[in-house]
């Protein structure tokens, strides 16, 4: 099994074996002692360093934890034995590393404790071994602000990884490393999952905690997850880092079994409604071809399929949307400038239209939130009358292709466009996201399409509360109808089994 690379010396295995492994079976190995968590995190390391150049999509390896695995506390015991791990550098902490939030605002700030959940990723064998790219504050679709970083898409490096979750999308797709963290607060997950050809799931509400300085009540539509390229990776690491911490504002549910069982059995048949048109947006022909043919996949696995679209207000809950995002980033990011000694956001340090988000937060904070609720409340309930008659509903993730690198229109970088303009931007972009995160429902991105660019597009697939382990039994399912290869089997240009 053990290979040499010219640039790293001996490794555990050449890259394309290692690029055939995903996280479980990873841990396998060294539950069967035929690898040890160093080797792993040695090769990942080396993977890292042979594409990262190209996508700059990792910020920092942790070269203690490379040497030592278990020094932080990874759980060798744990259901992942110790496999690699990378963390999006905005979102759970870690004591005594860095957590910069691709800002030049926050360089340099360290934290001072683990969140709950960087213990449970720990406790379930995780070896968390680096730090992957964000956009700033995790605002952005896409991470390129020239004072920081520009993560590049591995398909071609001329494209957004998408974002905020920048880094885990481009580095997973490119074979380095089988899992890593993301989070989802408008599609933060699913849409670099897309982009980058991975699987991406967005759980429910009541399985992933905030805990200690977040809550349900404060992260009303943001929730973690990972990117993975399996879909029994994804599933495990919510068998094995869900739950709650003491003093939750809600019940924390778990499944009548465990993910990794369930998804080894077959779905019932399941009635699937196909939609792209939401309020005045509309995915490009192409993209609606592409639908329709994962539609055909599911009607020949036995499902029944239609076109059929949500009576909800779409206007109104995108409004809605943009109230949300722009009130609470506001109110976060005075508590980040406040924390380093600024009275406003300073013009050298935050992107501008982040800069225009804030300003527009101030006039609104609290003018918006009882109307917001009310909103809130009120799409849920329209999507939870449609899961009545439905049990998936599938879009695609955007509804138009991968844009550039450098479009102005979709990044916090433009000085020219108000707030509300650059986010009726968004929404024409990525029309289908924010519905799962206002109505806390699970919606997973599945690699079973490709744009006219011949970049990868995810197929997402919603369904009703609690429901998140029918959505894995359905992408499993498809899974293995595929023998495993997504994206029609393709690899991007920027892979470790390259030469």
């Amino acid at each position: 099994m053990k290979s040499h690379d010219s640039n790293t010396g001996l490794l555990l295995m050449n890259w394309e074996e290692w690029s055939q492994y995903d996280a479980v079976g990873l841990a396998q190995l060294v539950q069967k002692k035929q690898a040890t968590p160093g080797e792993l995190a040695r090769q990942v390391v080396a993977g890292i360093a042979k594409v990262n150049p190209a996508i700059n999509a990792v910020i920092e390896v942790f070269e203690d934890v490379v040497d030592q695995p278990l020094k932080d506390g990874t759980n060798p015991l744990g259901q992942f034995a110790g496999v690699p791990f990378l963390i999006k550098d905005i979102g759970p902490t870690l004591k005594g590393r860095k957590q910069e939030m691709g800002s030049l605002l926050m360089q340099g700030n360290v934290p001072a404790e683990d969140s709950f959940l960087t213990k449970k990723i720990r406790n379930a064998g995780l070896n968390i071994v680096g730090r992957t790219t964000t956009s700033e504050l995790g605002m952005c679709g896409s991470a390129e602000n020239p004072g920081v970083y520009i993560s590049r898409n591995p398909w071609n490096l001329e494209y957004t990884t998408g974002g905020s979750s920048a880094g885990t999308g481009a580095i997973v797709a490119t074979g380095a490393i089988p899992i890593s963290y993301a989070s989802d607060g408008g599609g933060s997950t699913r849409i670099p999952a897309s982009i980058n050809g991975n699987i991406g799931l967005k759980p429910s509400r009541g399985v992933f905690s905030a805990a200690p300085q977040g809550s349900d009540l404060i992260s009303v539509t943001s929730t973690p997850g990972c990117n993975s390229r399996t879909v029994r990776d994804t599933a495990a690491f919510l068998d094995a880092c869900r739950g709650g911490a003491a003093g939750e504002f809600m019940p924390y549910w778990f499944p009548a079994e465990p993910y990794r069982e369930l998804i080894e059995c077959e779905p019932p048949k399941l009635r699937i409604a196909l939609s792209h048109e939401w309020g005045d947006y509309r995915a490009t022909p192409h993209i609606i071809g592409e639908l329709e043919r994962a539609g055909r996949v599911l009607e020949g696995l036995g499902h029944f399929v239609e076109w059929h679209t949500p009576d909800v207000d779409f206007r109104t809950a995108y409004a809605a949307s943009t109230a949300n995002s722009i009130t609470r980033f506001s109110a976060w990011l005075d508590r980040l400038v406040a924390l380093k000694g600024h009275a406003c956001p300073p013009a050298d340090l935050i992107e501008p239209l982040n800069i225009k988000i804030w300003e527009a937060g101030l006039e609104r904070r609290f003018a918006e939130m009882t109307k917001l609720a009310a909103t809130f409340n009120q799409t849920s309930r329209g999507l939870g009358e449609f899961f009545d008659n439905w049990d998936v509903l599938l879009t695609p993730v955007t509804a138009q292709v991968t844009h550039k690198l450098g479009t102005l229109e979709f990044i916090t970088l433009n000085e020219k466009i108000s707030a509300d303009e650059w986010f009726s931007n968004l929404w024409g972009l990525y029309p289908y996201m924010v519905f799962a995160n206002i109505c806390g429902i699970p919606a997973i991105s599945l690699p079973m399409a490709m744009h006219e660019n011949e970049l990868p597009l995810g197929i997402q697939a919603l369904s009703r509360q609690a429901n998140d382990g029918l959505l894995l039994q359905l992408a499993s399912q498809v899974e293995r109808a595929l023998d495993g290869k997504w994206n029609e089997g393709r690899r991007p240009s920027i892979h470790v089994s390259n030469r």
